[in-house]
């Protein structure tokens, strides 16, 4: 028997459109090692954007945009690498962010993702992403909760138990009363971030003639404030993106 007959899932495939779904792999002991602040540390999320925006420019994947929130990234393809092999494409897509995020963060220790491939269409994607960008709120809204807690005298095991079961209003209130409106807290927090490629006219220098020449490119565009996928204005956006 060839030793390739054994490679039970090498020769799976998919056709795109699909979504990549990276997790991070025990962040927790992350966040100690580098004393991230908490609930949410700015340098963490400016390095989660640097990985997705190396993922859409430089990886050689080529996805048509990325979304991330806390240790996650979604990528979403139209043409896929390695002919859809899905084993291929989950194990390099995985390793690629987790090299690229170990590089931003300067750590000593190596860093890990786990990958799935999700089935999509276009229209799919507005439902996905919706489903997504309300797990940012439910993860934002128990981060500020688990912090504040932890910051009064809990454990972080004793301000989870004390969390479990409660309705996001009732958190919400429970920060309110604290001074912190989580209505309120930054976008990149309640929302998560996207960020997609788009062709652009830059201008460059032809040292034949000497002359500014404009030339097409594609860049990378993070709008401030992601918008609420499950409004027309982000409904649209997705739309656009994936050419539905």
């Amino acid at each position: 028997m060839d030793i390739k007959d054994r490679e039970i899932f090498s020769n799976l495939t998919i056709f795109p459109p699909v979504f990549v779904r990276l997790d991070g792999r025990a962040f927790h002991r992350l966040t100690r090692a580098l004393d991230l602040k908490k609930p949410f540390d700015p340098a963490f999320s400016a390095s989660m954007r640097a990985v997705c925006r190396y993922l859409l420019s430089e990886s050689g994947l080529s996805p048509v945009f990325a979304y991330t929130f806390s240790d996650e990234i979604s990528l979403y393809f139209r043409t896929l690498p390695f002919s859809g092999r899905v084993e291929k494409l989950d194990s390099v897509t995985a390793a690629i962010a987790a090299s690229a995020l170990t590089i931003e963060l300067g750590c000593a220790e190596p860093l890990a993702f786990d990958a799935r491939t999700i089935p999509a269409s276009p229209g799919f994607a507005v439902d996905y992403l919706t489903s997504r960008q309300n797990e940012a709120w439910r993860n934002h809204i128990n981060a500020y909760c688990q912090s504040a807690l932890v910051d009064e005298g809990m454990s972080p095991r004793e301000a989870a138990t004390a969390l479990r079961g409660l309705q996001s209003d009732a958190m919400h209130d429970m920060m309110f009363k604290r001074g912190v409106n989580l209505a309120a807290t930054p976008a990149w927090q309640r929302r998560g971030t996207l960020l997609y490629r788009e062709e652009c006219i830059k201008e460059g220098y032809n040292p034949l003639t000497g002359e500014t020449v404009e030339a097409m490119r594609t860049c990378i565009r993070e709008p401030e404030e992601t918008p609420l996928f499950s409004t027309v204005e982000g409904a649209a956006l997705i739309r656009s993106l994936t050419g539905a």
